[in-house]
C-alpha cells in the first residue's frame, strides 16, 4: 500500500448497495449513519447484536443469517468488513479491491481501500476527521478533534462573530433550571448567534457573559411598561427588534412553555407576522428536584407526578387548579411558584384528605452553587419556610419519594 494520506471524500449512498459483514459492537455502530445516508444495506452475519437485529426487524436493513460468501460485494458501492474471522475479512478485502468498491475494513484499516473518518454533526453541517500519520494513528485524538469542532459549531464559539449566520426572527429558547451547562445545545448555539437578547431574571444568567459586545441584552424585568401591561411590553420588545432585522433571543428559565407564557409570545409574533422558533428547555419541575437527589417518580412509590403553579393561592377566585382532586392523588405534586403560598395549599391539602405527615422538600435556587435543600411535613412546612427565609425561586416537593434519595431526612 502507498504511504500516502487518504483523499477525503464524501459518498452519496442514497438507494445504492452497501454491504455490512459482520453484526457486531462494529455494525451497530455504524449502520445508523448508513441508514440515514439513505443506503440500501445486505447484512451478511450469522448472528448480531439485539440493537442490529431490531434494525431488521424494522425494515431498516436486509439480513441474510450467513457467513461471507464470494461473490457477497458484487454490484456493492461500498462496504463495511467487521467479522471476527480475519480469514474472511481479508477474503472480503480481496474482493472488495478486485470489483472496486470502497470499503472499510475494523480489524486491520492498511487493507482496506477506504478509511472511516471520526464524524459529527451539527446543523447541517457534517465534520469528517482523518489522520494524516500513517505510521501513528490514534482514533482518540481524531475523536477528540471532532468532538471539539462539533461543540465550537453547535455552542457558536467557533465561528468569529462577524461570520455569525443571523436568521432575522425570535427564537424562544428554554434556558433550564439555572445552570448554564443546562441549556440545550440548540439554546445555545441560537445565543451565539443572537443580536439581542431579552432575558428572565430565572433564566441561565452566567450565559449572558459570554456574548459578544455588541449583543444588545435586555432584562425582561425592566422594559419600561408604561400604559402596557408587563407581558405586552415584552411582546411589543420583541416584535420590534424582530422587524428591524434582527436575530432576537427570548431566553427563558425552564421551558418556555410551562409556566413561562411562552405561548403568549409565539401567538403575539405571530399575529405580527414574524417567524419563532421555540427550543423546550429543562424543566425546573423535574431537574431541581433531581439536582437535589429527589426521584419524581420511583418504583413502589409514586407512579404519577403532577405539576402545578402555585402562585394563586387554593382560595382564591382566580385559582383553576382542583386541590381536592390532587390531595386524593397518591403520586407526587411538584409546586412551581408557591413559595409563598405554601401555608395555605399545605391546609387546603390535609383538609381534604392528604396526610398532614406528608414529607415535603424545599430546594432553592436549583442546580445553582447556591442551591439549598430544606425538608418539612405537610403539617410542618409553613413553619420550616418561615424559619429557614426560603425564598423564591423555590421547586416544591410533596410526597413519599422525598424520603427515597440519600439527600433525604435522616
Amino acid at each position: 500500500m502507498a504511504e500516502n494520506p487518504a483523499y477525503p471524500v464524501g459518498l452519496r449512498l442514497t438507494a445504492r448497495r452497501t454491504v455490512v459483514l459482520g453484526g457486531g459492537q462494529v455494525a451497530q455502530r455504524r449502520l445508523p449513519a448508513l441508514i440515514g445516508a439513505g443506503a440500501d444495506i445486505l447484512l451478511v452475519s450469522p448472528t448480531a447484536t439485539p440493537s442490529v437485529e431490531a434494525m431488521a426487524d424494522a425494515g431498516e436493513i436486509s439480513w441474510e443469517r450467513r457467513r461471507y460468501e464470494n461473490g457477497d460485494l458484487k454490484d456493492a458501492w461500498y462496504a463495511l468488513i467487521a467479522t471476527s474471522d480475519p480469514e474472511a475479512n481479508t477474503a472480503a478485502s480481496a474482493e472488495a479491491e478486485a470489483e472496486r468498491v470502497w470499503c472499510v475494513r475494523s480489524d486491520d484499516a492498511e487493507e482496506a481501500t477506504a478509511l472511516t473518518p471520526a464524524t459529527g454533526r451539527s446543523e447541517g453541517v457534517t465534520v469528517a476527521i482523518l489522520t494524516t500519520d500513517i505510521d501513528g494513528r490514534d482514533p482518540r485524538r481524531t475523536a477528540a478533534i471532532r468532538d471539539a469542532v462539533v461543540e465550537g459549531l453547535r455552542d457558536g464559539t467557533l465561528v468569529a462573530p462577524q461570520q455569525r449566520t443571523r436568521t432575522p426572527g425570535v427564537a424562544l429558547v428554554g434556558g433550564g433550571p439555572g445552570d448554564p451547562d443546562l441549556i440545550t445545545v440548540r439554546g445555545r448555539r441560537l445565543l451565539a448567534e443572537a443580536d439581542v437578547v431579552i432575558a428572565d431574571r430565572l433564566g441561565p444568567r452566567d450565559l449572558l457573559d459570554e456574548l459578544p459586545p455588541h449583543v444588545e441584552v435586555i432584562d425582561a424585568a425592566k422594559i419600561p411598561y408604561g400604559r402596557f401591561m408587563a407581558q405586552e411590553a415584552i411582546n411589543n420588545a420583541l416584535i420590534e427588534h424582530a422587524k428591524q432585522g434582527k436575530s432576537v433571543v427570548r431566553l427563558k428559565g425552564g421551558d418556555p412553555f410551562v409556566f413561562g407564557r411562552g405561548m403568549e409570545e409565539a401567538q403575539a409574533l405571530a399575529e405580527a407576522g414574524i417567524s419563532c422558533t421555540v427550543v423546550p428547555g429543562i424543566s425546573s419541575s423535574i431537574s431541581v428536584p433531581g439536582a437535589a437527589g429527589i426521584p419524581v417518580t420511583h418504583r413502589g412509590v409514586a407512579h404519577e407526578f403532577t405539576v402545578v403553579s402555585g402562585h394563586v393561592a387554593p382560595d382564591d377566585e382566580r385559582s383553576l387548579v382542583d386541590w381536592p382532586s390532587l390531595a386524593k392523588l397518591r403520586g407526587t405534586l411538584v409546586i412551581l411558584m408557591g413559595v409563598d403560598k405554601i401555608g395555605k395549599i399545605a391546609e387546603a391539602l390535609t383538609a381534604h384528605g392528604r396526610s398532614p405527615g406528608t414529607p415535603v422538600a424545599l430546594i432553592q435556587e436549583g442546580t445553582t452553587a447556591a442551591q439549598r435543600r430544606v425538608d418539612a411535613t405537610l403539617a410542618t412546612v409553613a413553619a420550616e419556610v418561615a424559619a429557614h427565609e426560603v425564598k423564591p425561586p423555590a421547586v416544591i416537593v410533596i410526597g413519599e419519594v422525598v424520603n427515597v434519595g440519600p439527600g433525604g431526612p435522616a
